[in-house]
């Protein structure tokens, strides 16, 4: 049952900012959806 968690973690799709589009540079599986750039305008 692990593995099968672990096997959906890994094969989650990269986050992208919902601001800019670019790839977020973080954990797949967190809450924040904006990279660091369109965070701090």
């Amino acid at each position: 049952m692990l593995e099968n968690v672990i096997e959906f973690f890994r094969n989650l799709p990269a986050k992208k900012c919902a601001t800019c589009g670019e790839t977020i540079e973080e954990q797949h599986e967190c809450y924040g959806n904006h990279c660091d750039k369109c965070t701090t305008l």
